[in-house]
């Protein structure tokens, strides 16, 4: 771990000095650094880490910055896209924009690319308002902001419905042993505009990848963002996912993410709501065996009154893998008339995987509806029984108690093609093949 570090800090200075940003931008680098070098990789010592290490994660010997990428043709990447719908597409290939697998935009918005906006002055005010306000400064934040400089850029104006969903992709080739990757997403939706995202990244063989991402999305007044993250990632791939949502009167943030694949997946999700009428609603759905280790850690912010916040996540774990669920709801003195609802609920297949789950109110209004729950169990007998005497395998029988148990999650997905594709993975997942859709 501290030889990553090292790596890193003594890479940063050529690093700053390859970039063509501008003084706001490289000062907001260097205090970065700074930062980093102070709190450095977060430990099992911070509560919020308490079940999740990464000194595993962190012994490679990683590449930082690949000299470019490995040419790839729509055919290497096509079972990775949902290419049965229409969509604004932003490829990365090693780290790098790849234009000719992308489809983006400026036709009265911004679909495109971070490092044009950090080096290009038509994106100023746009930056110095949105850029790097919201995201935390511990350790493995400040580390992406000391780096980022590519990742995508998405401004999306006022009284704007996008025409379709734009997929943000990140693909690794494996030309280099072990590689960091630290993309950096801005995603600005102005009054009254709606957008929907889907996020994912993917490895294309079994070298060692770690990704640490960040993304600030702003949700002005009576915006509408819907965000998918499918996180399906071979095992030896990890990823620390960083987002951050900043939310204005009347807008609505409605996150589903379902973690499926990698070594270690760490999500950070943290939601402000600024002012009333909000709504935030955020759910998952995952399922791992082996010794895989997914972690979500959320934190929804309730500053004004009258805003309602959602939270459902479920979790299927088989093999030796461990999950972790810490979700806080934190309700300010002012935040009168909030309503919150946090469940999570999971299931052990196997008497060797582990689940900690810890959800958390903490409550400083007194005109509230909030509540909270978790369980943790086995699979019903007697249902599993009642199945297997209709004449249901046991196998398949098994499958269909898991696809009711994650129904509650998928019938929430707006995008039919989304909801196909999470079906096809559960099953497989599962190893069952099943003739129907929930």
């Amino acid at each position: 771990m501290v030889h990553l570090k090292e790596k890193l800090l003594s890479s940063f200075l050529a690093f700053e000095n390859e970039k063509d940003v501008d003084a706001y931008v490289h000062g907001i680098r260097t205090k970065a650094i700074k930062n980093f070098e102070q709190e450095g990789f977060p430990t099992k010592r911070l509560e919020n880490w308490k079940y999740t290490s990464l000194k595993k994660t962190l012994q490679h010997d990683y590449k930082l910055f690949p000299s470019k990428s490995q040419t790839l043709e729509f055919k290497d990447i096509e079972s990775f896209l949902i290419n049965d719908i229409e969509s604004y597409k932003i490829i990365f290939v090693d780290g790098k924009y790849c234009s000719h697998l992308s489809e983006t935009t400026h036709d009265g918005m911004d679909i495109c690319i971070l490092s044009s906006a950090l080096t290009q002055s038509k994106y100023d005010l746009v930056i110095e308002n949105y850029f790097n306000k919201i995201s935390k400064k511990d350790g493995i934040t400040s580390l992406n902001t000391a780096f980022s400089s590519e990742g995508s850029y998405i401004h999306i104006p006022k009284n704007i419905q996008v025409d379709k969903p734009i997929q943000i992709i990140y693909f690794s080739t494996g030309k280099d042993e072990s590689v960091f990757y630290q993309p950096r997403n801005l995603i600005v939706v102005d009054e009254n505009s709606q957008v929907e995202i889907i996020e994912k990244y993917h490895s294309l063989n079994e070298n060692n990848v770690l990704v640490n991402t960040v993304t600030e999305i702003y949700a002005d007044k009576k915006s509408i963002v819907k965000h998918y993250k499918i996180q399906n990632d071979n095992n030896t791939s990890s990823l620390i996912d960083n987002t951050f949502v900043s939310q204005e009167h009347s807008s609505s943030y409605n996150l589903h993410t379902f973690s499926f694949g990698g070594e270690l997946v760490r999500n950070n999700l943290n939601i402000f709501q600024n002012d009333e009428r909000i709504e935030s609603s955020i759910k998952g759905i995952t399922i791992i065996d082996e010794n895989q280790h997914v972690d979500h850690n959320t934190l929804i912010h309730h500053r004004k009154p009258n805003c309602n916040s959602y939270q459902d996540y479920k979790g299927i774990f088989g093999g030796k893998s461990v999950g972790v669920f810490n979700g806080r709801v934190l309700v300010e003195k002012e935040a009168q008339k909030t309503n919150a609802f946090q469940a999570n609920n999971n299931v052990l297949v196997s008497d060797k995987a582990v689940i900690n789950t810890k959800p958390q109110l903490e409550i400083f209004a007194d005109d509230v509806k909030c509540s909270h729950g978790c369980t943790v169990g086995q699979l019903d007998k007697n249902a599993l029984f009642y199945l297997r005497s209709r004449g249901i395998p046991e196998k398949e029988a098994t499958a269909l108690m898991m696809y009711g148990f994650a129904n509650k999650v998928l019938t929430s997905v707006g995008i039919p093609e989304i909801k196909a594709r999470i079906n096809r993975i559960i099953a497989e997942k599962l190893g069952v093949h099943i003739g129907f859709d929930i």
